[in-house]
């Protein structure tokens, strides 16, 4: 077995770990898989190790164009029962919710209202399409209802593994600010108070990691 296949026989768990996310979506795990290898492939022979990328962080994108292909020559995504169910449910407590407060509800007030995630609520309102909306000013100051645009979940998911797989490389202190300020939402006093270092150095340190992330992510 030469290099390139080895290589590509190692990075099988990428794959996988790409096509779970995607399972019940009305493509069989098998056909997800073979578009995952398919980028996979694409990923190994395109890797270029002299970019300062670990092979893991570039793939994964590619992987996930594969798959996200699929779905869209397949036209129509097949939804899962609990989905759908969850649909339902989120159509009721929109209209119970817009009767009360005469405003269409935020996902995150769905997701409290429903006992749920807001990734579940995103999901569902992806597969429904059902209509949200949120409550904004207008340069009058009066209330107004803003169209809530439906993101692509898939996309999404792209770019969070690839920021997550960016991550990864970090050190272990720079990891810490990170997840301390952009998934604990912790502001900038507060983090260098628990890591023990002053608002200015979190600060100038904090652009740094910045930078470094999009200089990987943009390659």
């Amino acid at each position: 077995m030469n290099l390139r296949d080895k290589t590509v026989e190692n990075n099988f768990g990428l794959v996988h770990a790409c096509c779970k996310r995607f399972k019940n979506h009305g493509i069989e795990y098998d056909d997800l898989f073979s578009a995952g290898c398919l980028g996979l492939v694409k990923a190994v022979d395109r890797f270029n190790p002299d970019l300062g990328l670990q092979l893991s962080t570039y793939a994964v994108p590619v992987i996930l164009g594969e798959i996200k292909g699929l779905f869209r020559e397949s036209g129509t995504v097949k939804v899962s029962r609990s989905l759908k169910e969850l649909s339902l449910k989120i159509t009721r407590a929109s209209s119970e919710f817009e009767n009360e407060n005469q405003r269409f509800p935020t996902v995150s007030e769905l997701a409290k209202i429903l006992d749920t995630t807001v990734e579940k609520i995103n999901d569902a309102l992806n597969s429904a399409k059902i209509p949200l909306s949120l409550t904004a000013e207008n340069d009058d100051d009066e209330n107004r209802q803003i169209d809530l645009p439906q993101e692509d979940t898939i996309d999404k998911l792209t770019e969070r593994l690839a920021v997550k797989q960016v991550i990864k490389e970090l050190d272990n202190m720079d990891r810490k600010i990170i997840e301390l300020r952009y998934y604990m939402h912790k502001t900038q006093t507060e983090t260098a108070k628990e890591l023990n270092m002053t608002q200015v150095q979190i600060s100038r340190r904090e652009k740094k990691i910045l930078t470094f992330m999009r200089q990987k992510l943009s390659v």
